[in-house]
């Protein structure tokens, strides 16, 4: 029984002194090294048999497994990093160019010489030094005494200050305490001939990073300085870049954070959020728990073992809460820049450096992300595709990837431009492109049966708009406004919605009642005040609207906003709710070829709203020409692409009375 106990001992020990050579060559950080080794010398002294026993062998796999200092080099190739963002997605020129802005920077910091300023008063020892550095690849610049010391690092910024401690004027004590008031990144080393234990006691408590005496060796210098500009470097770039994509499904949001890994020549990582409730997703679970694991932060760090990935959190603003915690929550020191440096994971239970990692977001709606994780982020905003943008995509893209893809590539059809566009207008209606590949794919799969079926005369055939309908059959869509007639209470008016810009039709109607107003239509709370204010507005400008005073004395008005399932809010509804009660009161049509977006105050004014591009696109679709925005929403009207502008008469309204006129026959 003793041989047997001694036995496991033995074993035990073998497999502390195992795991104590691996710490050691784990290449960690000091703070993580010291938890490790403390890590296993308690294992050493917990029976193997206990449960405690399997769980820290399990914590300390975890911790020598991690890439701690392990990163891939940035490849800062900008022509390069353009190509390939321009082979794998068409247009987003906005999100390229931050990109590139991103590398340049990055270009920038990384050709910069580290900055040295020595000051002695003694010439051949500030020249020697300065000698001595240049020739390490710094740039040395050098001052004869404590007053030009601080000149000089108000006129320019340096990483390290080599000081003498005594100087006439301004001492070297002083020009310590000055650069750690008025310039706490500097570092600053203090070399004296004149060393005592007070003064380096003095000099380390106001912050020298080094105290050298003279005379000295140059290696120590040479460390000194190397240390000095390492540190200052890692402090430069604990703020990591964090970016937020935000826009309509199918416009290439979550591809471009895979081109944007491949252009870094970086790791790319994805995690959903979508319907992500348990804030123990992010932060992981502490190993008091049974089966206790890391957050999917750290687990997919270790996964791709880098520690400087593209890390994609996707479908952000889908993200749920209950009382298991909130995951937004937890994300804020995720993707804080002043605090990700030392993301502490419950499971690891030490600080891991997240500043390294670029963090890409997505989302639909910017409306459910929480403020404060909203303000964390730069919100790159993605646009729907024009009917151009489209028809380019399809036939660079996605026509030549369905061919490959259905076995087409030897004998491969021809669509017609006539082709490609009644695919995208009769068969789809979306902002971005997916049902457009669905549609695309469809025809191809037609193609290839009647290939296989009849090879002598359906292959490498030209696709025409009377194929389309004839593989996809009767049309989805059509164009609701183009022909229509001009109609007495009725509105057309623009909307954002998560899957893009929409129309929307709001209709008024009067009947015999006692004073009521009728709202229908699954309208939210924001929308039904905008029909309140839209009324109001009316009844207190009657007189100067033609409109008989006493006309809500013995009616009701019920005003309704079709498609009654799908759920509507917003306050850029306001205009169109206010024209359809005024052709509605004045008994004259509204123009069914002008579209409107804006609320409305009760004095009239008209105040921007947002998602011009979209609500210009959707109009684009529908065939309207003529298209009323808020005055102020001119700079968003300014920065839209000529081509998505062409065709269109654009009227920009400071007030209601400027509108009524032009909308109504």
């Amino acid at each position: 029984m003793k041989l047997f106990k001694k036995s496991d001992d033995e074993e035990r020990e073998s497999l502390v002194d195992e795991l104590l050579q691996k710490v050691a060559a784990a290449n960690m950080p000091a703070h993580v090294l010291k938890i490790a080794e403390e890590e296993v010398g308690l294992l050493g002294k917990i029976n193997p048999s206990a449960a405690e026993y399997t769980i820290g062998i399990t914590y300390i796999d975890y911790l020598l497994t991690l890439p701690w200092n392990k990163r891939t080099a940035d490849n800062l190739d900008l022509t390069r990093a353009e190509t390939i963002l321009n082979e794998d997605h068409y247009g987003l020129t906005k999100t390229k160019e931050r990109l590139l802005e991103h590398l340049a920077v990055k270009v920038l910091r990384s050709s910069r010489r580290p900055r040295v300023l020595v000051a002695d008063d003694e010439e051949v020892a500030r020249k020697n030094l300065a000698y001595i550095l240049e020739k390490e690849g710094y740039a040395v610049s050098t001052a004869a005494n404590g007053s030009q010391v601080l000149d000089a690092l108000n006129a320019a910024e340096y990483d390290v200050v080599i000081t003498d401690l005594r100087m006439g004027g301004v001492d070297g004590m002083e020009v310590l305490s000055r650069v750690r008031t008025d310039h706490p990144g500097t570092k600053v080393i203090m070399v004296t001939g004149y060393a005592t234990v007070p003064s380096a006691i003095e000099a380390m408590k106001k912050g020298a990073l080094s105290y050298i005496a003279k005379p000295f060796k140059l290696d120590e210098v040479r460390v000194a300085v190397k240390e000095a500009v390492e540190s200052r470097s890692q402090i430069g770039n604990t703020k990591g870049s964090v970016l937020c994509f935000a826009g309509p499904p199918g416009t290439g949001k979550t591809s471009l954070g895979r081109s944007i890994a491949r252009a870094l020549g970086r790791k790319f990582m994805r995690i959903s959020l979508g319907g992500m409730k348990d804030e123990a997703e992010i932060r992981g679970h502490r190993r008091t728990y049974v089966g206790a694991k890391p957050g999917r932060i750290i687990e997919e760090i270790r996964r791709v073992e880098s520690s400087n990935p593209v890390m994609m959190l996707d479908e952000l603003d889908k993200i749920g809460t209950d009382f298991k915690g909130d995951p937004a929550s937890a994300l804020l020191e995720v993707l804080d820049p002043e605090q990700n440096a030392s993301f502490v994971d419950h499971y690891l239970d030490v600080p891991f450096d997240l500043s390294s990692v670029i963090f890409i977001l997505t989302a639909n709606v910017l409306d459910n992300i929480p403020a404060p994780l909203r303000d964390r982020m730069e919100v790159i905003p993605f646009s729907g595709y024009t009917l151009e943008d489209k028809r380019d995509i399809a036939t660079r893209y996605i026509i030549r990837r369905q061919i490959r893809d259905k076995g087409l590539a030897d004998y491969p059809p021809t669509f017609t431009p006539e082709a490609v566009d009644t695919m995208v207008q009769d068969y789809t209606r979306e902002a971005g492109i997916r049902n457009l590949e669905r549609i695309i794919a469809t025809v191809c799969r037609k193609i290839a049966k009647e290939c296989v079926m009849h090879p002598e005369t359906a292959c490498a055939l030209t696709v025409t708009p009377e194929m389309v309908q004839r593989y996809l059959g009767r049309k989805k869509f059509l164009v609701e406004t183009a022909d229509d007639r001009d109609r007495i209470g009725v509105a057309t008016g623009l909307v954002r919605t998560e899957a893009g810009g929409d129309l929307i039709f709001v209709e008024a109607a009067q009947m015999k009642g006692k004073k009521e107003l009728i709202i229908t239509g699954s309208l939210g709370d924001i929308m039904r005040e905008s029909a309140q204010a839209a009324l109001t507005y009316i009844r207190s400008n009657a007189s100067s609207l033609g409109i008989a005073e006493d006309f809500f004395e013995h009616h009701d008005i019920h005003i309704h906003v079709p498609s009654g399932a799908i759920q509507k809010d917003g306050p850029s509804a306001g205009v169109t709710i206010l024209a359809a009660l005024a052709s509605l009161l004045t008994n004259r049509p509204v123009r069914r070829d002008v579209a409107m977006t804006g609320e409305i105050t009760l004095t009239g004014r008209i105040l921007p709203v947002g998602g011009i591009q979209e609500k210009v696109l959707a109009a684009r679709r529908a065939k309207i020409r003529t298209i009323i925005v808020p005055a102020r929403n001119g700079p968003d009207i300014a920065e839209l692409p000529p081509h998505i502008l062409a065709d269109l008469d654009i009227i920009l309204a400071d007030s209601v009375a400027d509108i009524v006129q032009k909308v109504l026959v």
